[in-house]
């Protein structure tokens, strides 16, 4: 018997300082038995920092071939395709011609997915926005992992403040190229 997802939502108080977003979001994010917590909250963290008209999340595992998050504009076209974790190059690649935007959101060390995409075919790979996320703040986030859940995520020069009940956990945004630094 397969197992079924479970559905996760998340009241988030957006103030994104450094976009200019301010926004209240209502997320109902469906979670794959196979989905590891801190993916699915680096997923969300991704959406709350991409936010903007025309963004979704995918249908899931059933659409290999789609973005994990996309946002498109009014014709259906894809204006960014968002990826979280450590894709393969072929998954870029395919983005990257896709997609004027492509944006990965890890929450692994930033030097696993260099590795994962050196030496590959990767079409605009200069253009890619690649962004590691404080594993450290997804980390505490995780340990405080419910099914609803009520938070205010602040971002300010790249330094991320989440409010989770009482708590606040801070982290920071490194955004990186795939050239060794």
């Amino acid at each position: 018997m397969a197992l079924n997802a479970t559905i996760h939502t998340f009241e988030i108080a957006l103030a994104d300082a450094d976009r200019g977003v301010y926004e209240s979001l209502a997320l109902r994010v469906a979670r794959h038995p196979s989905e590891a917590e801190d993916y699915l909250l680096t997923r969300v963290l991704a959406y709350c920092l991409e936010t903007t008209e025309g963004i979704g999340f995918s249908s899931g595992l059933s659409t290999p071939d789609e973005p994990t998050i996309y946002v498109r504009d009014a014709t259906g076209a894809y204006r960014s395709w968002i990826d979280v974790g450590v894709p393969d190059a072929a998954r870029v690649h395919r983005a990257s011609k896709a997609a004027p935007r492509v944006a990965i959101y890890t929450h692994k060390p930033p030097e696993q997915l260099r590795k994962a995409l050196a030496g590959e075919r990767i079409h605009r790979a200069q253009a890619l926005h690649l962004v590691a996320v404080d594993r450290n703040l997804i980390g505490e986030w995780t340990r405080r992992l419910h099914r609803r859940m009520k938070i205010a995520l602040s971002v300010s020069g790249g330094q991320l403040y989440l409010t989770v009940g009482s708590e606040t956990i801070e982290g920071t945004l490194e955004v990186f190229s795939l050239a060794q630094s």
